[in-house]
């Protein structure tokens, strides 16, 4: 069992994946950096106020009068849709940016496969040594 553990961990596809899941740790925290610290600014400032929607909720029920989250969490229920909201943009920014990424890559690969297309194949080994052969045959006749 062992044996059969090692080679699976030695595979290409679980080390890429491993790799995939690394990347894809820190590029969420580029992600959570842009959003909290670019856009919700940004939209704060737009919407008059420099708010944040992490703190909006409402209360489920009676007990709660705390203004902020965390606070009003320790009272009793509330419904926390401003973190939904902040997550939504979260993954609305790294979709976008997930766009972006694949566009410029199918651009490159595009462009990659028309400087291939452009440039003619060299023909195989044989059929060059067919064709001298041929040749010289031609010059003996």
């Amino acid at each position: 069992m062992l044996n059969e553990f090692k080679e699976f961990i030695a595979r290409g596809n679980v080390m890429d994946l491993a790799v995939g899941v690394i990347i894809g740790a820190a590029f969420s925290k580029i992600v959570d950096s842009v959003v909290n610290d670019l856009a919700m600014p940004i939209v704060g400032a737009i919407t008059g106020g420099g708010f944040d929607f992490s703190n909006y909720f409402l209360p489920l029920s009676a007990n709660v009068t705390a203004p902020a989250l965390a606070a009003a969490r320790q009272q009793g229920a509330v419904f926390a849709y401003g973190n939904f909201i902040t997550v939504l943009i979260n993954f609305l920014i790294l979709a976008w940016v997930i766009f972006l990424m694949i566009k410029v890559v199918n651009r490159v690969r595009a462009s990659v496969e028309t400087k291939k297309e452009a440039a003619p194949a060299a023909p195989p080994q044989d059929i060059v040594l067919l064709s001298e052969i041929r040749d010289l045959l031609k010059q003996r006749a």
